[in-house]
């Protein structure tokens, strides 16, 4: 991210997004990611059992999902050689960097969420 603001500006500066950046953001903020790290923070999971308890995702979109967050070293896949043989997936060091983030922005959207509402229905009255 390029911040445009300065030490003591009042966060009135534009934010700029580039295109890098976004792609990450993109990837790793999306409806199921949210969902598959809050999974897999907790503890390593098999596809079978992210399916369960990530019941609205549908299973093209949960290995499209896993494979981005893979590629972007967010996740590991790891074999396990039992009969039949499983796949695990599991959040990486530097997957759990993310834990804090995400949180924090969580956290604002409890707080913030009656406003954004009293927002949205104010803009929908006027449409």
């Amino acid at each position: 991210m390029t911040d445009t603001t300065s030490p003591g500006d009042t966060g009135h500066g534009e934010l700029q997004i580039e295109a890098p950046h976004r792609e990450l953001l993109d990837q790793v903020l999306d409806k199921w990611s949210l969902s598959v790290l809050n999974e897999l923070c907790e503890q390593p999971r098999r596809f079978n059992e992210l399916r369960r308890g990530i019941p609205a995702v549908t299973q093209k979109s949960l290995t499209a999902t896993l494979r981005r967050l893979e590629r972007n070293g967010i996740i590991a896949r790891e074999l396990i050689s039992t009969r039949p043989v499983a796949v695990e997936y599991r959040i990486t060091p530097l997957g759990t960097t993310l834990r804090k983030p995400i949180d924090t922005l969580l956290a604002w959207a409890d707080v913030c969420l009656p406003r954004i509402e009293a927002a949205r229905k104010a803009f929908d009255a006027q449409e």
